[in-house]
């Protein structure tokens, strides 16, 4: 008879996957272009209100797919609710400031920081490298580079000296296009943090760009290994 998991249900064949996972991470990954493309048009280092909504929703999708325990997933609804809200209410009222762009900056930061590491300990329970745990990688990766964005943002914020030196706009979309290249090691070099709290926030999201490939490439080998085909649970007769 078939070989059954703790749960009492059937074990999935080898390269099977969970629509249901599949469909959240690319609504995740849908919503996190959008968020990019908002950011990427900003000119000034005030955060977008619309792509903080964006974010928060992308939020909401990822602890959804993960199946964080439900008093979690509760709280969290009702924190991202009323941030939601009270977003919607300044957008329309008229509300800025740079207090008001620190707290969205800040609240982007911490929202963008939860999210992957729910997504990490979603996947770090499954077995075997599917189409899912591709697009868990994938969103998992983007929300890393829009964290650090976000940091450098908040740090220029707080800062009365550029982070990027006086000749280059103070600008989200240039805090945008910075963090990833600093994420994948690119270094154009157009460029350069000039301010001891950028730089070790440069520093920083370079490490864990080569942690978190190292980590990716471990766990597609770890997929792609005959003993985790095993333990995913191929079809096996016993008497």
């Amino acid at each position: 008879m078939r070989r059954r998991n703790t749960a009492g249900e059937p074990p999935r064949r080898r390269g099977t996957y969970d629509r249901h996972g599949v469909a959240g991470y690319t609504a995740a990954l849908v919503l996190l272009v959008l968020s990019y493309g908002l950011c990427a048009v900003q000119r000034s280092q005030n955060p977008s209100p619309f792509a903080f909504l964006l974010i928060l929703v992308t939020i909401a999708v990822v602890f959804h797919v993960t199946a964080v325990r439900a008093a979690i997933q509760r709280a969290a609804w009702v924190v991202l609710a009323v941030a939601g809200v009270a977003t919607i209410v300044a957008t329309v009222i008229g509300a800025e400031g740079q207090m008001l762009d620190i707290v969205f900056s800040a609240a982007s930061v911490v929202a963008l920081l939860v999210a992957p590491a729910a997504i990490v300990a979603h996947q770090a329970k499954r077995r075997g490298f599917n189409l899912e745990a591709l697009l868990a990688t994938i969103t998992a990766y983007v929300l890393v580079g829009l964290l650090f964005a976000f940091l450098f943002n908040l740090v220029s914020l707080v800062t009365p000296t550029p982070i990027f030196g006086e000749e280059n706009a103070e600008s989200l979309s240039n805090q945008l296009f910075f963090s990833f290249t600093t994420l994948t090691t690119t270094g154009y070099g157009n460029l350069v943090p000039s301010t001891p709290g950028s730089e070790a926030v440069a520093v920083t999201e370079a490490i864990t760009g080569q942690l978190f490939l190292i980590t990716a490439v471990a766990r597609i080998m770890r997929g792609a290994s005959p003993r985790s085909v095993a333990e995913t649970g191929v079809a096996e007769e016993t008497t």
